[in-house]
């Protein structure tokens, strides 16, 4: 589930529609959650889908680390790639604004966490854009997101957050131990897909 402070709106023909900010949402705020809802399609039902089924899943889904296809059930999965993003996922099941959002501003993600299977070429606008969304991304950027996530956790147990119930509790336990403690901080790089385990087609 997407922030409830946000709205789908249609950006041009060749991005297609996206997330905005509909009050000022400040840095350390979780914006969406892997909730119960979220549609999840293991590695073995994706193969039996059509080639062009594939691509619909693709489009809207993002592979955790155990191979399977996450389709969010509201307009979380509108969310655009932008390679100076301003939230970002984390190894807690939310993803989390690691600057302040304001609103009218485009919620943007980071796809290099999302395990892509080959190269995706991108929209994106920042000077320092990448080009390419890569499955190298993971292992080449993960440290630096976490110093980025890492500093955004600090304090955000201060802030207003409606997606905190969505929280399981075994999640709120390693994030109280964070907070005590920031060197309980859980890597990112939890995340990434073991693909020796898993075989995806």
């Amino acid at each position: 589930m997407i922030h409830p402070d946000t709205e789908l709106r249609f950006i041009n023909d060749a991005v297609g529609l996206g997330i905005f900010a509909k009050t000022f949402i400040p840095e350390g705020t979780i914006v969406y959650v892997k909730d119960s809802l979220e549609i999840e399609i293991s590695p073995e039902d994706y193969a039996k889908h059509s080639d062009q089924m594939k691509e619909v899943i693709e489009k809207y889904s993002y592979i955790d680390q155990r191979g399977v296809h996450i389709i969010s059930w509201d307009h979380a999965k509108y969310v655009n790639h932008c390679c100076n993003c301003n939230t970002i996922s984390t190894a807690y099941g939310f993803e989390i604004a690691i600057r302040d959002i304001f609103p009218g501003e485009e919620i943007t993600d980071e796809y290099g966490l999302f395990n892509v299977k080959h190269e995706i070429p991108l929209l994106c606008n920042n000077a320092h854009c990448r080009k390419m969304v890569r499955p190298e991304d993971f292992d080449n950027y993960y440290s630096q997101w976490d110093e980025k996530i890492r500093k955004s956790l600090t304090g955000s147990d201060k802030l207003p957050q409606p997606l905190y119930h969505l929280i399981d509790e075994d999640t709120k336990k390693e994030l109280e131990l964070f907070y005590l403690d920031p060197e309980n901080y859980q890597s990112v790089y939890r995340l990434k897909l073991q693909l020796n385990h898993v075989s995806i087609h």
